[in-house]
């Protein structure tokens, strides 16, 4: 992932913030009212490099999303950014994966960046109904909005969301920096969220700080973890980020959806694995972490 990519991470500051003061408003109005549930996995099923690692050997390009939902319970569907699936792809793509797995597509550009959200009734109407598709599979959608969609644009945001069937799962990233200036203005731009029964995607990437701004509007949290290539931080980050994590859902947090990106992602499979196997000891979870295979070291014999 591009967005707030860095070359040098050492002078970056990791720590989390502390949480918006909404959140846990937020989160007690809800508590004790769903089981918790973590879905996490890396943002892409079609990796040629992860054949042999996570993948069986022999695995075809047509059989990744398959072997891919035995390793990992979600996807941050990226795909639909750039077309709307037909029917038929999203029938075929829902029978190759189990019945706890969800899908997350990300909203498509045509809607979010080339329109801004104006004049889009027919295509949102066309995306709503391809991933009611998925049916039960279906997790959240992920609406990135452009980095050029700022404050003043919230009345559109606002009847987009308002236009939506209800119910509609649907967290918004917001990315352009105004969003986060005016701690009141941002404020109840979540309460507004809220009422409007819409979630936040918190993203913790090393050159955009402040669009981890630690607010939730909705009992679900959707996080876009960017790790770089297994260095130490990505471990403390982690554990940081479980330890939060625990506590929300102790305040009441029902649903976490957490993408692990990893630089060109041929090692998010072991970060993920990582993640999931922090989320099991300190959250008390029994997610099933992935199974990878030892790579041969060129040169070896053995």
């Amino acid at each position: 992932m591009d967005f707030g990519k860095v070359e040098d991470i050492n002078p970056v500051d990791f720590t989390l913030p502390p949480d918006h003061p909404h959140t846990p408003v937020l989160l007690g109005s809800t508590a004790g009212t769903s089981a918790r549930q973590v879905y996490i996995g890396p943002p892409i099923w079609a990796n040629k490099e992860w054949v042999g690692k996570i993948y069986p050997a022999t695995t075809k390009d047509k059989d990744f999303l398959y072997h891919y939902a035995r390793q990992f319970n979600t996807i941050e569907l990226n795909s639909t950014y750039y077309q709307i699936p037909g029917p038929d792809t999203v029938k075929k793509w829902k029978e190759m994966v189990p019945s706890g797995f969800r899908f997350c597509p990300k909203w498509p550009q045509a809607i979010t960046h080339e329109a801004q959200l104006l004049g889009v009734t027919q295509l949102t109407r066309l995306f709503v109904e391809s991933v009611l598709g998925f049916e039960e599979n279906l997790g959240t959608t992920f609406l990135q909005l452009s980095p050029a969609f700022n404050p003043a644009r919230l009345p559109t945001l606002v009847r987009f969301l308002k236009g939506l069937p209800q119910g509609f799962p649907v967290a918004i990233e917001f990315r352009h920096a105004a969003w986060f200036l005016d701690e009141y203005r941002w404020h109840r731009v979540l309460e507004t969220l809220h009422e409007l029964g819409a979630g936040t995607v918190l993203t913790d990437v090393a050159g955009r700080r402040d669009v981890l701004h630690m607010g939730l509007s909705s009992p679900v949290a959707t996080l876009r973890f960017v790790g770089h290539e297994l260095h130490p931080t990505d471990f403390t980050r982690t554990t940081a980020w479980v330890q939060r994590l625990r506590k929300w859902f102790e305040q009441g947090l029902q649903t976490a959806y957490i993408f692990i990106h990893c630089g060109e992602n041929l090692l998010a499979p072991e970060l993920t694995k990582y993640w999931i196997e922090q989320l099991n000891q300190q959250i008390g979870l029994s997610l099933e972490a992935p199974a990878i295979r030892q790579q041969p070291v060129q040169g070896s014999l053995f």
